[in-house]
């Protein structure tokens, strides 16, 4: 898949054997691990989803080689706020501009829209040499001890099928990274995708908005059981026009997008301050999302492999969702990167993958994304949050914001400790 989780892994295998700052076309360095991405569609996604990443994936976005065409292209983040609903009162915050990790390197949250980012990796990936097919669907896959592969539908451009391919062999690592109606891991386990489904539906939109003046936040956090939302800055202002906000709040269920849309102005005058009307924001997108907690039963079978959307989901608040992803796809590196170099066993490392990435995904990600959830949701006691009462005793204490931030770091997993010394 050519999307983000597919589209970063087919970055670090390319740059293996060069460091993050070396260019393309300069002596020196490996020649990468050959990679070969499968797109079902003709082109990027553009819908409105992800666009911010948060410090535990900073590490593979610098390693991939973009982290500075992501600050050039975006910015990073500095505030966040959580707050009451209508006087917008704040019960809980931090400021993060002095987050840096063990070398200097800035760790805040990274922000750039995802169809901006994805523009990014695939840049990168033409620059790089990677081969992409496009309009090649997957519907079939197989993975034995020596090697593993795909079948493959090729599509026109009237989405009639042209011809059939088999891509893989002896020697070849599949990776499911299409999704969450991944055909990959249908192909393995089914309809077998064990979770649930919240059954509240959320907004996401791209917004214009000048929240400059109520003196808010890069990012805020309303909390309320039934108009809770979300207003996270996806671009910096400038003096000729306010910041594009990802506004994203809470809706009944089961309408059409046409009845949605209808009611979008109705909400924004109700739930945001100065309850605007529609000539005081320029309303760009705006998409409807059901949420999701869920967790293949495996993230490998053979050489085959799951990871991000493919392998697990969760709801999108906190951003744990695509920062897992990534963080998955970093340390699945690590293991293909051992391999490679014959530092570390196959089997060992492909059964590590699973194992600790559905471990950090139960203990971690599936937790804590559901409290993030709960507590914008209004389900938690706000005298009795720890998290909230954390960013309160740690507030104006530089470290003491660091170390709590740095915390999530706990997400990622240290698989280049089991190649051989």
């Amino acid at each position: 898949g050519a999307g983000p989780s597919g589209l970063l892994l087919a970055l670090l295998l390319s740059r293996h054997g060069r460091s993050p700052s070396s260019p393309f076309g300069s002596p020196g360095g490996g020649g990468g691990i050959p990679v070969t991405i499968l797109e079902a569609s003709h082109q990027l996604d553009s819908r409105p989803r992800a666009a911010h990443y948060g410090t535990a994936c900073i590490p593979d976005l610098i390693r991939a080689g973009i982290i500075d065409k992501i600050r050039d292209r975006g910015f990073v983040l500095s505030t966040m706020t959580w707050r009451k609903p209508r006087t917008f009162e704040e019960v809980g915050g931090f400021e993060s501009s002095g987050l840096r990790g063990e070398k200097g390197e800035d760790m805040r949250t990274h922000c750039l829209v995802l169809q901006d980012l994805l523009e990014v990796m695939l840049e990168e990936c033409v620059e790089r040499g990677v081969e992409v097919c496009w309009r090649h669907r997957v519907v079939g896959e197989k993975g034995e001890e020596k090697g593993a592969w795909v079948e493959v539908e090729v599509t026109g451009e009237d989405g009639e099928v042209k011809e059939r391919k088999r891509f893989g062999g002896e020697g070849c690592i599949v990776v499911g990274a299409d999704g969450a109606n991944s055909a990959v891991r249908k192909g393995l386990f089914g309809d077998e995708f064990p979770g649930f489904t919240w059954d509240r539906t959320i907004i996401a939109t791209n917004t214009y908005y000048d929240f400059d003046k109520f003196g808010w936040s890069d990012a805020n956090f309303i909390i309320d059981p039934d108009n809770f939302f979300m207003a996270a800055r996806i671009s910096p202002s400038t003096p000729s026009h306010p910041a594009l906000y990802r506004i994203t709040y809470a809706e009944v269920p089961n309408l059409t997008h046409a009845q949605y849309l209808s009611r979008q102005p109705f909400k924004f005058q109700s739930i945001l301050p100065g309850s605007p009307t529609p000539d005081q924001y320029q309303l760009l997108t705006l998409s409807p999302y059901r949420m999701h907690q869920r967790c293949a039963p495996s993230f490998r079978v053979g050489r085959v492999l799951l990871v991000a959307d493919a392998a697990h989901l969760c709801n999108p608040w906190g951003g744990l969702g695509i920062t897992g992803g990534f963080v998955d796809v970093g340390g699945l590196y690590d293991c293909l990167a051992g391999i490679w170099d014959d530092k570390a066993d196959e089997e060992e490392m492909l059964e590590l993958y699973s194992e600790k990435r559905m471990e950090k995904w139960k203990t971690i990600i599936d937790p804590v994304s559901q409290e993030n959830f709960r507590r914008v949701s209004g389900q938690l006691a706000l005298e009795k949050d720890e998290f909230l009462g954390a960013l309160r005793e740690v507030k104006g204490d530089e470290k003491g914001v660091r170390d709590v931030l740095l915390g999530m770091m706990a997400v990622r997993y240290d698989f280049t400790g089991h190649y051989r010394r």
